[in-house]
């Protein structure tokens, strides 16, 4: 029985593949042809508007080679874990006020001249680090003091190989802005040499990838959390599993009650699976000898799936049995299980249906709450033996269930079914229906063994919104 708490979402469509391998095509070229420009004409190294626009163009060749591997990635089709990582990604990290400019515009560039300590700051680096024209560049020692402590170090490490080691600059820091925000950087940069080899000044270009790295470090993240998640999923399966295998009957294939004496049944029953097979839900049957000779035979339905659904439906069918043997009839043992269900600390609701068979007078007593009725066959046709009486189970304090009683004869066939038997949860009238449509079949001295396999056969092993469960009795003589 599926939850009674669900929600539908539409699915995302993928992009057409043509699109997509268009867009790659032009990235590629674009790459092509700004990597062309950045070799074949910024040559001179002495010119600092030179120097600034190479910069750019490095910067423009590795965010097209991103571009070119997220193409890539968007034709190919992302892996069920990384499509919900990217969207949970994208939730989480990109909530930022829309007014904020993008990252492609968070680009600005600075030169410090070591001979006459002249600093030179872009229009866009001001608006980086926050800070009024007016107020200056920042000298490289004054860099640190808005730099967090824990970078400090590294930025002294690149510009001292910088100016010491002649090595070029290429690194991340994150800055303080006056009002508090913090930033992460990109910087890269290269020391300028005089005529005798010494430095003289040193040139960077600067990049705000805060954005980026946050979204980066949120991918990671639900990447991680999905994957505890699944972990923590696949755990559960396999305990709903073992447990369910537990609880239901040991027997397997055919089994006949009482194991002597006339009006014996012939009883075979199979738990048909959702066609999701991480979805084990709350559905059971049973057959049982009850003292003086009697038989129980029930099925029933807890809503929700895994463990706390068969945890539910352990406990319940372990006080069905318990009170069967006890001797109490179905209307009263029916409301037992609600008042049980009441008290569970998990709220559920279930639907069931319990028959207790007198072999000796081939009476059949049972009672049902908000489940479908057991179908009678005889002589090749069928019918169900009542309405679907009684509310659910759970569903109403101190409810009362009614029994019903029937006298079967040799031959007779007793089919007790959950709901959504059918393959894409079509209403119970419907299961009913195709139900009573094999009526002819199940004539013929078949055994419930065979009419359990025409029931799956008919029914589809695996092609069902929610797990089932049948139960077929066949009267002896």
């Amino acid at each position: 029985m599926p939850s009674h708490l669900f929600a539908d979402r539409p699915a995302p469509q993928p992009p057409e593949r043509g699109t997509v391998d268009a867009l790659i095509t032009q990235t590629r070229r674009l790459r092509g042809g700004v990597d062309a420009v950045r070799r074949d004409v910024f040559v001179d190294d002495d010119d600092a508007q030179v120097r600034w626009q190479r910069a750019l163009c490095d910067l423009a060749v590795h965010q097209l080679d991103d571009l070119g591997a997220h193409l890539d990635q968007l034709r190919d089709g992302p892996t069920a874990e990384e499509q919900d990582a990217a969207t949970l990604a994208v939730e989480n990290a990109f909530g930022a006020d829309p007014e904020t400019p993008g990252p492609l515009s968070r680009v600005g560039s600075a030169e410090w001249n070591l001979l006459t300590d002249a600093v030179s700051w872009s229009e866009e680096l001001f608006q980086i680090f926050g800070r009024p024209p007016e107020s200056g560049g920042m000298s490289l020692d004054e860099l640190p003091t808005v730099v967090v402590d824990e970078d400090q170090a590294l930025l002294t490490a690149m510009v001292t190989g910088a100016l010491v080691d002649g090595r070029p600059i290429d690194g991340e820091f994150r800055i303080v802005r006056p009002d508090g925000t913090v930033r992460t950087l990109h910087m890269m940069g290269e020391p300028v040499l005089d005529a005798d080899g010494c430095t003289a000044s040193m040139w960077a270009v600067l990049r705000d990838v805060s954005e980026l790295r946050r979204g980066q470090r949120a991918v990671r993240e639900s990447r991680d959390r999905l994957q505890r998640e699944r972990r923590i999923a696949r755990t559960e399966h396999r305990l709903a599993v073992e447990l369910q295998e537990a609880v239901l009957p040991p027997w397997r294939g055919s089994l006949r009650l009482p194991h002597g004496g006339p009006g014996a049944l012939d009883i075979a029953a199979h738990y048909l699976p959702s066609s999701a097979s991480d979805l084990i839900g709350g559905g059971w049957y049973d057959a049982l000898e009850l003292p003086g000779g009697a038989s129980l035979l029930t099925v029933g339905d807890l809503t929700g799936h895994g463990v706390t659904a068969t945890g539910g439906m352990a406990m319940l069918l372990g006080a069905l049995r318990g009170m069967a043997v006890a001797g109490i009839g179905p209307g009263p043992l029916m409301g037992h299980l609600n008042q049980l269900l009441e008290t569970t600390v998990q709220p559920a609701l279930g639907s069931a249906v319990c028959c207790r068979y007198e072999p000796a007078r081939r009476r059949l007593v049972w009672s049902g709450a908000g489940h479908p009725a057991p179908l009678l066959f005889r002589g090749g046709t069928g019918r169900a033996l009542g309405a679907s009486g009684g509310v659910l189970l759970g569903a109403t304090h101190g409810a009362a269930y009614d029994q019903a009683e029937a006298t079967l004869h040799e031959g007779d066939l007793l089919v007790l079914h959950t709901d959504g038997l059918t393959r894409r949860g079509a209403c119970d009238e419907s299961d009913q229906r195709r139900l009573l449509a094999l009526a002819p079949l199940f004539d013929g001295g078949r055994t419930a063994q065979d009419c359990v396999r025409m029931i799956v056969e008919e029914f589809g092993e695996h092609e069902r919104e929610d797990d089932a469960c049948v139960l077929v009795a066949r009267i002896g003589s």
